[in-house]
């Protein structure tokens, strides 16, 4: 007996053990893909959504900066301003041609020469090289111009640039606070379905009168409202932000920065200093200016004499050749001659002064408008850093008045629970979390929007 039951054991265990190795091998066999239909597989995986893009606030203005159609507009102002100055450099320099021409007159018969006392002979053939070059101040103040006109559009460009900074900004965070704001329209739309439910549950045991359901039915019917509005605010942020940073249409992306992250203001006279150093703005209306200057003196150019050198080397003869014969002398036909010209300007009833006067207008226009950048840029030191400072300084009370306003809210709502309070200051505290909540995301993205303003003067964000 004792044997039998030995064998009985063994049995038993060797049969737990080959149904634990099956176990094992088709759970092996499960989590291994299978191999005889691969193309089934790739495109299961590939049907599989990829993982949305995360971007930081770098990130978006990289692609900003690469995909707005104002910003390059601008680079490609500044592109042209910069081959303009090349081409009016050009002018200056001697340029070399090289032209053929055959010419054939009329003449008086054989020996007799042409008719026509604008050609050497019956058959003429010109083919040489020019090298001509102009002297005048016209030129000179053209190059000048252009100069001034591109470091114009340079000085154009980094605004724009500045500019869009400020617009991704407001983008990313306006995003950003929306992801938030939806959070809490959940929180409060969860916060009034809990509160009806309460007022239920307290009016079937006889404690609250039918009234405090339906305040808080319309309480609870508000709160689902807002969360909808909440929902499609997050989805138009998140829209905007698309169109201005991705060249085809793209909404699966994540923002990585963090809202309410902690950005120091910088100290007041640092940043007066870098405003004050190289602004933009500066630049562009003093380049402005200049040119206009250059282009006053190129009106004035119109009073003077041109003076034009030609050199031509090459063949002038009846016989287009290098050498050919005369009388049975060889002779060689290649040769050089000069040109110098002096063009006196006499009258032109008065459109060089004309053109005189009109550089005038637009230099002294553009001086006013060089004093007037100069006060903006004053000002907007102070209105711009004030405002950082304001957004900063109500930062902080507008986090503790949503900090200070949901714990309003759970007490106000035990003591409902408790017979203490009515349901009014019930839904006063609700409303009083809401508009906190938002607030409070709304101040952090105005100190955010704030501090790339500063930016617009310094070139300089300020990041965590």
């Amino acid at each position: 007996m004792k044997s039998y039951g030995t064998l009985v054991m063994s049995c038993t265990l060797a049969a737990a053990l080959l149904l634990c190795c099956a176990g094992i091998a088709a759970a092996q066999e499960a989590a291994t893909p299978a191999t005889t239909a691969p193309g089934k597989d790739a495109q299961q995986g590939a049907a599989a959504p990829a993982s949305p893009l995360r971007l930081t606030l770098q990130d978006a203005l990289a692609l900003a900066r690469k995909n707005n159609i104002q910003f390059q507009a601008a680079q490609t102002d500044a592109a042209i301003a910069r081959q303009d100055r090349y081409q009016a450099g050009t002018a200056l320099l001697p340029s070399v041609n090289y032209n053929t021409q055959a010419l054939y007159t009329q003449g008086n018969g054989p020996g007799n020469g042409v008719r026509y006392i604008a050609n050497n002979a019956v058959h003429e053939y010109i083919s040489q090289g020019n090298v001509h070059e102009v002297m005048d101040l016209a030129s000179v103040s053209n190059f000048r111009r252009a100069s001034a006109a591109a470091a114009v559009a340079r000085a154009k460009a980094e605004i724009a640039s500045r500019g869009l900074v400020v617009t991704v900004v407001q983008g990313y965070y306006s995003l950003a606070a929306a992801q938030q704001k939806l959070q809490s329209a959940q929180k409060t739309a969860e916060e009034g379905e809990r509160f009806f439910k309460l007022t239920q549950d307290l009016e079937q045991g006889g404690e609250v009168a039918h009234s405090d359901v339906i305040k808080a039915d319309l309480q609870a019917q508000d709160r689902r409202r807002q969360l909808q509005e909440a929902k499609l605010g997050l989805l138009n942020a998140r829209l905007d932000l698309a169109v201005l940073l991705f060249p085809d249409f793209n909404d699966h992306f994540e923002i990585g920065d963090e809202l309410h992250g902690n950005v120091a203001l910088p100290p007041q006279p640092e940043f007066e200093a870098q405003a004050a150093e190289g602004n933009p703005d500066i630049r562009a209306a003093l380049a402005a200016t200049q040119a206009a200057a250059h282009a006053v003196n190129a009106a004035r150019a119109g009073y003077l004499p041109v003076i034009s050198l030609d050199y031509f080397y090459g063949i002038d003869a009846p016989n287009y050749a290098v050498n050919s014969s005369i009388s049975g002398n060889k002779v060689t036909n290649l040769g050089s001659s000069a040109v110098a010209s002096l063009n006196l300007p006499i009258w032109n009833w008065g459109a060089t002064q004309s053109r005189v006067r009109a550089a005038e207008l637009e230099r002294d226009q553009a001086k006013r408008e060089l004093s007037f950048a100069q006060r903006k840029l004053l000002a907007e030191m102070r209105s711009l850093y004030s405002e950082a400072e304001t957004a900063l300084n109500e930062l902080a009370g507008l986090q503790r008045s949503a900090e200070l306003s949901e714990e309003s809210l759970r007490l106000t709502t035990m003591r409902y629970q408790g017979g203490e309070a009515t349901v009014l200051e019930v839904v006063d505290a609700q409303t009083t979390f809401a508009q906190a909540s938002a607030a409070y995301q709304d101040g952090a993205v105005r100190y955010r929007v704030a501090l790339a303003n500063l930016q617009t003067l310094t070139g300089v964000l300020t990041t965590p």
